[in-house]
């Protein structure tokens, strides 16, 4: 993703995905301290704002799940579009040196979006015996990937119902603990 998201025009959303992912990252650390200290403090209310943001972070789990599979359709035209736009701005001026239509044509094995007479003139990687469209390669790949995500999220939800599951376990055993004293 480094060597697309190097191009002077790259998408946006690219960045925006890395800030996402620090945030995310941010979010995880403080989640994991109210877990951590409300078990090692024996707090009720570490351990239930620890239950209350796992409820949460499920829910936006839930949540991005279903539009994931609602858009596919969505994001898969979308990037198709960001490979025109660098195919149309490749054919526009050839003698520019863009890298990002060559790494798209390593990544998915393809070269050009029509016609054999318009790949003559792209980068296309020299180890393709038949070259493909790549418009179609980028529907492929999503549609093969995206089972993939589908389950590590199935997988991180259910993690996340484990968590939710013992911290209020312990945090019932240390009120019942309390109450025997």
């Amino acid at each position: 993703m480094a060597e697309f998201a190097s191009d002077k025009r790259s998408p946006e959303y690219f960045f925006m995905g890395l800030y996402v992912l620090v945030g995310a990252g941010a979010l995880m650390t403080t989640v994991g301290f109210f877990g951590c200290c409300g078990a090692a403090r024996e707090s009720q209310c570490l351990l239930g704002a620890f239950f209350a943001c796992l409820l949460v972070i499920f829910a936006a789990e839930v949540t991005a799940g279903v539009f994931a599979f609602i858009g596919k359709k969505g994001a898969i035209q979308e990037a198709q579009k960001i490979y025109e736009d660098i195919y149309d701005d490749y054919m526009k001026n050839p003698e520019k040196v863009n890298g990002t239509i060559y790494h798209y044509h390593s990544a998915l094995q393809c070269c050009g979006k029509d016609s054999m007479e318009q790949q003559m003139g792209l980068p296309c990687p020299e180890n393709i015996q038949m070259p493909k469209n790549c418009l179609v390669e980028i529907q492929n790949v999503i549609d093969a990937n995206l089972h993939l995500v589908g389950i590590v999220g199935i997988a991180i939800a259910g993690i996340t119902i484990f968590g939710m599951i013992f911290s209020m376990v312990l945090c019932c055993a240390i009120r019942n603990t309390r109450d025997m004293i």
